[in-house]
């Protein structure tokens, strides 16, 4: 196998990841107004992914890594035709990052509402960004004979991507439900299930739809395969979940997102990023490094992935339990608000 298809497969690998593990991510912030009814059943649903959101984006960044020093003209030609785009998904990240991490060093009400709309934006518009950005990958854009991108930024917005970025929102809401209802107990758990089997049929129809749309008019029937998979694998986990199996009910979930990847890459192959004229796009082959840099860049994977994977196994471990109220805590806040309360009502009976 030449190396330009080993990367090509390792970046798929990659992204992959990085949907599976930001995906329940995604889904938990999307979630937040929803599974929760006051400030502890938010500190529940939050703690569920407080020590390992920050580490699943790294997946994206050595994603992002490897298709500059693998190909680096598809990086090009994708990062700046994209750029409006990626840009705005970049600020969303951003302000999730800084909510995740703000909204509890201050005890008040009013600033925590604050992060939490960042932490549902910021989790709402990468989820929608991602998939209309790989609909346009597979669908293909317009490149002139230097790979430049030709087109503006409402040519992104067709509906073959915008179809696509409505499948990852709802799969990522799924995938989330499922990861809360795994991880937590009580109230949350159960309003996190009632989620799921809402959000199930609701994926099952928007992405059967794209992908089918994706296979039959872009791609090799053999993509067929992956594509009923995932489908299979979205039913199941509903019903999983609904019967209170939410570990296999998760793994249904993470199936399901490995097969869509597996189709949009199997679709794309041998291109990395097909034009509207076919003499202009890129492919594994005219994309891609020197022999030599692909060489090296594959004995320095060989060594760090699995050192990455281990890690990230064992931080999975170690918080491998689930949450319940009384795991985070009374809120200060709650406390605070209550005893000032109190103490009014008894100074008002005092008079």
């Amino acid at each position: 196998m030449e190396l330009t298809t080993v990367w090509f497969l390792l970046i798929a690998v990659l992204w992959t990841g990085y949907f599976v593990l930001e995906g329940f991510d995604f889904g938990v912030g999307m979630l937040l107004p929803l599974v929760s009814r006051d400030e502890t059943d938010r500190r529940v649903a939050l703690g569920t992914i407080g020590p390992v959101w920050d580490g699943n984006e790294v997946w994206v960044l050595v994603a992002g890594g490897a298709t500059f020093a693998a190909f680096p003209e598809w990086y090009a030609s994708m990062f700046s035709g994209f750029y409006l785009a990626l840009l705005v998904l970049l600020v969303a990240l951003i302000l999730r990052g800084m909510a995740l991490e703000y909204r509890g060093k201050i005890d008040d009400a009013r600033w925590r509402r604050r992060w939490d709309v960042a932490i549902v934006g910021g989790s709402l518009v990468p989820a929608l960004l991602w998939g209309v950005a790989f609909g346009n990958i597979v669908r293909g854009v317009p490149l002139d004979s230097d790979h430049v991108y030709v087109g503006t930024f409402w040519t992104l917005l067709n509906p073959f991507a915008l179809l696509g970025g409505l499948t990852t929102v709802l799969l990522f809401v799924l995938h989330g439900a499922v990861f809360l209802a795994l991880k937590t107990s009580g109230d949350v758990r159960s309003r996190a299930t009632s989620v799921a089997r809402i959000a199930g049929p609701l994926v099952v129809v928007a992405g059967g739809g794209f992908l089918a749309w994706a296979v039959l008019a872009f791609g090799p029937l053999w993509t067929l395969a992956p594509a009923g998979v995932a489908a299979a694998a979205l039913v199941a986990a509903v019903v999983l979940a609904v019967r209170g199996r939410e570990g296999w009910a998760f793994v249904a979930t993470t199936a399901a997102v490995v097969a869509v990847v597996v189709t949009l890459f199997g679709t794309l192959f041998p291109d990395v990023l097909p034009a509207t004229d076919p003499a202009n796009s890129l492919t594994t082959t005219n994309a891609a490094s020197t022999h030599y840099t692909l060489t090296i860049m594959t004995w320095v994977a060989g060594v760090v992935t699995p050192v990455v994977l281990a890690y990230q196994a064992w931080t999975f471990w170690v918080f491998r339990k689930r949450l319940t109220r009384s795991d985070v805590g009374d809120d200060a806040g709650l406390r605070l608000q209550t005893t000032s309360d109190a103490s009014e009502h008894t100074g008002a009976a005092a008079r």
